[in-house]
């Protein structure tokens, strides 16, 4: 009488010959799970990189844009050469802040260094702070909020007066538990009375939180480098009304630059959401090609689970031989083979996944990534591992099953 299995007992019998043979199941778990982990590795870093530029760019919103001499493009390729165009000066800036007609808020930007030490008694940072002039809309056009304090105000703005807006990192570095409010610091060789905090954003703003920003005059006045060029950065009240506000600001600073019909634009003018486009573009391929590097991996892992099926089977070819002699039917031996191979590919597959996610957030959070969870590849991991299992598993589950059952008690 044909012998009926369940699949919690074919379970129970694979589980038994994997403890029995924990060499060779340790050995076939670690093939699959290099495959796993190189593949979760590289997805879980892409995953984390995407996630810090969402982050990056989400305050910006799709209603901005920045006008400045010189292209914002990513350029992976072409060796990183950007277009240069003749510097926008401060009256070309400020000119056109005056006379754009339409209703946006238009901050005028320069960047001083990004190598500024600040003190504050016996407490200095690292000589990795950047210093930023601005006006009083760029906390609204940058994505960023005070925590405590103020803005500047319009008579700091008129002298350029020596206050200063403080990031996080520099708060927590030089005051500690201390209210920096109205307390003086030097940022490089100047002095200046902190008005305000900005907001923390951690590892999910480019620079973090060591910054800090000045009024625009005085910034001005501390840059005093040979053609410097500022930027200008335009947020307008709503999505719609972007192209519109850009074709006006093209126009408008055609004008200020002294451009005719004749000329082409010597200036760029950058959407908030162009960089991150670009960027997600350039992350698609880099995911393609992880894809790719894992698939093949976990392709020689499944060729190397065959063939270790291939020697298990012919190992327990008399066990087979005894199991069909007690009335073991082809189905439920090919059955407890491919359940058997699945198992494996399961084992070898969760150690790959937290493997994978242990490297690929390490990688992610060292170039100033995300830790995540990527529960969509790990459920997809899981569903290849099972078929993997079953592909590899398939023609030892087939050969096994095949089996003559009096060849196989006579087998050696």
């Amino acid at each position: 009488m044909p012998v009926k299995t369940s699949y919690r007992e074919n379970i129970s019998i694979a589980l038994q010959s994997i403890a029995g043979n924990r060499l060779r199941t340790s050995l076939t778990s670690l093939i699959i799970a290099i495959g796993i982990m190189a593949l979760v590795g590289i997805l879980t870093a892409i995953e984390g990189i995407r996630q810090f530029t969402n982050d990056a760019f989400a305050d910006l919103g799709a209603n901005s844009f920045t006008i400045q001499n010189r292209g914002e493009g990513l350029n992976f390729g072409n060796g990183g050469h950007r277009k240069v165009y003749p510097s926008i000066n401060y009256d070309q800036a400020d000119r056109f802040k005056k006379t754009f007609k339409l209703p946006v808020q238009a901050a005028i930007n320069l960047d001083v260094t990004g190598t500024a030490v600040a003190k504050y008694g016996s407490e200095k940072t690292s000589p990795n702070i950047s210093i930023s002039g601005s006006n009083e809309y760029y906390l609204s056009t940058s994505g960023k909020k005070l925590s405590f304090g103020r803005n500047f105000s319009t008579s700091e703005l008129e002298h350029g007066s020596n206050v200063v807006l403080i990031g996080d990192e520099i708060k927590k570095k030089l005051f500690k538990n201390e209210d920096p409010i109205n307390k003086s610091v030097f940022i490089g060789d100047n002095k200046f009375k902190i008005v305000g905090v900005i907001a923390s954003k951690g590892s999910s703003s480019f620079g973090g939180d060591k910054f800090c920003v000045i009024p625009i005059l005085k910034a001005k006045q501390i840059d005093t480098l040979p053609n410097i060029s500022y930027t200008i950065t335009v947020k307008v009240a709503g999505p719609g009304a972007l192209d519109a506000s850009i074709g006006e600001a093209i126009s408008l600073f055609r004008n200020i630059r002294g451009l005719n019909i004749a000329n082409q634009d010597n200036f760029e003018i950058t959407r908030s959401d162009s960089i991150q486009q670009e960027l997600s573009s350039q992350l698609l391929g880099i995911t393609i090609a992880g894809f790719a590097i894992g698939f093949i991996t976990l392709i020689g892992a499944a060729i190397g689970l065959m063939n270790i099926m291939l020697v298990s089977v012919t190992e327990r070819t008399r066990e087979i031989g005894v199991r069909k002699a007690i009335g073991a039917t082809p189905a439920v031996i090919r059955k407890q083979f491919l359940i058997e191979a699945i198992v494996i590919c399961l084992i070898g597959g969760f150690a790959g996944i937290l493997l994978g996610m242990a490297a690929g957030n390490l990688i992610a959070v060292q170039i100033s990534g995300t830790f995540v969870v990527p529960w969509g590849w790990i459920i997809f991991a899981v569903l290849l591992c099972t078929f993997i299992g079953l592909v590899s598993g398939y023609y030892p589950a087939k050969k096994a099953a095949k089996l003559d059952p009096v060849e196989a008690l006579r087998y050696e």
